[in-house]
């Protein structure tokens, strides 16, 4: 499988975003992206009061991508592929943002809606475009269903509980196995009891959480600032240094920095794989280009802000970081301890907790929808919330070895999916773009 992923992740997965946001940029002439005072505008408008508002299906779907992701995601990104990771990550942030716009916009136009409350995401425009072909449209989107619920499984569901278990255990010298019936617990009172409040807690953990782990990296960050642009050097010049993979243009699309940079970005922000559509969709708008711009301001806070203070206090640190090159999770803690002693621990996993939680309550949604839109019975639903909640205690004691294999080829196969059909739909992206442009 790592052989399948070194092409699919480390090949096929960036040349694909970098030709779909070229076209996009170009096909929808850069607006998204060059209109700041439209994204800053679209944040403090002023929302609907019924339904799920658009801030609060943003912050959902930063519940998703401002999880391990930042933390376990960069510093495994930089023990395989070296500080020059980090620049492919915002490369990869950089060109998701106009992707991450293009999917929203499209999740919103082809929303459905369930008891009085909108649903979707990235299946649903799928299904709408290929419904002349119904076979063919049956067999893609239950494979792009597929990868969804594996990536759920695995990244945000195993991989959250492990990093929990592993901070836990690290700081406070709990076993693992409690850690992971504690979080068996938890969230089996979250999906089976609580199952209507799922945004609302969302909603209280994720800018909590933001704002801990901001001060905390800026406590590192700031006082080793003239340390910075050395760090900044390093990471450019790894992101160019490909002689492990060989020359030429091969060596550029097979090389352990640009692979892992830009796949843990992918794991980081999601843009272009279609996940947050499903946050997304949910949000009662008027306006689906205004959404769009909230997901291109959630890319930015979750790679461009908050991965990159992970990468600096990482690389600020690297002689206590390099010491766990094997287990990611205590790459980060290491860093932190050695700038701001044993009370980072502490901080740190609670960070951690809060982090993966959201991560796993977020997946937790995003899962159900896609058993719902594969079998809309309440008995799947509940077959589903048990595995998953099942995976959720496994996940917190077993080796993550296969799993990033895993998740890694679930956010390959997703990416390239919904890239080909976005693109295939950017009349209907461009349409209601300039639309949306003219009447300003």
């Amino acid at each position: 499988m790592e052989i399948i992923n070194q092409y699919i992740s480390g090949a096929l997965v960036p040349l694909a975003l970098i030709l779909c946001s070229v076209f996009f940029f170009v096909r929808l002439r850069g607006r998204p992206m060059i209109n700041p005072s439209a994204i800053v505008k679209s944040l403090f408008k002023r929302r609907e009061e019924s339904g799920v508002s658009s801030i609060r299906a943003v912050i959902f779907a930063l519940a998703g991508t401002l999880g391990v992701g930042n933390i376990v995601g960069v510093a495994s990104a930089i023990a395989l592929g070296g500080a020059g990771a980090v620049f492919w990550m915002w490369v990869s942030a950089f060109l998701a943002m106009i992707l991450k716009y293009a999917e929203v916009v499209l999740a919103v136009l082809h929303h459905r809606e369930r008891n009085g409350e909108n649903y979707g995401g990235a299946m649903y425009y799928m299904k709408d475009f290929l419904k002349s072909c119904n076979n063919i449209s049956r067999i893609f989107t239950f494979i792009f269903t597929f990868f969804c619920l594996l990536n759920g499984f695995t990244m945000g569901c195993v991989i959250q509980a492990n990093a929990i278990s592993n901070s836990f255990s690290s700081t406070f010298g709990v076993s693992e196995i409690w850690v992971g019936a504690f979080l068996l617990l938890l969230s089996v009172i979250v999906f089976f009891f609580n199952g209507k409040k799922i945004f609302s807690l969302c909603e209280k953990l994720v800018p909590f959480v933001s704002l801990l782990y901001i001060v905390m990296s800026l406590a590192v960050i700031l006082p080793a600032r003239e340390r910075v642009p050395l760090v900044f050097s390093e990471i450019i010049e790894g992101a160019f240094s490909f002689r492990s993979a060989g020359a030429g243009a091969l060596g550029f699309l097979t090389s352990r920095a640009l692979r892992y940079g830009t796949i843990r970005g992918l794991f980081s922000n999601e843009a272009g794989c279609g996940s947050s559509p499903i946050a997304h969709a949910t949000a009662n708008t008027n306006s689906a280009v205004e959404q769009g711009f909230l997901g291109v301001f959630e890319v930015f806070i979750d790679t461009m802000l908050v991965c990159t203070m992970t990468a600096f206090v990482i690389l600020l640190n690297w002689e206590g970081a390099a010491q766990f090159l094997s287990t990611p999770i205590m790459m980060a803690f290491a860093a932190f301890s050695q700038s701001l002693g044993d009370i980072s621990n502490v901080l740190l996993s609670v960070s951690v907790f809060l982090f993966a939680f959201a991560t796993i309550v977020c997946w937790g949604y995003y899962g159900k929808e896609c058993v719902y839109f594969l079998n809309r019975s309440k008995r799947a639903e509940r077959v589903y919330y048990a595995l998953y909640i099942a995976f959720v205690f496994i996940g917190s004691w077993i080796s993550l070895d296969f799993v990033w294999e895993l998740a890694d080829l679930a956010v390959g196969g997703m990416t390239l999916m919904n890239l080909l059909i976005i693109s295939l739909m950017s009349g209907e992206v461009k349409r209601e773009t300039n639309r949306y442009f003219k009447c300003r």
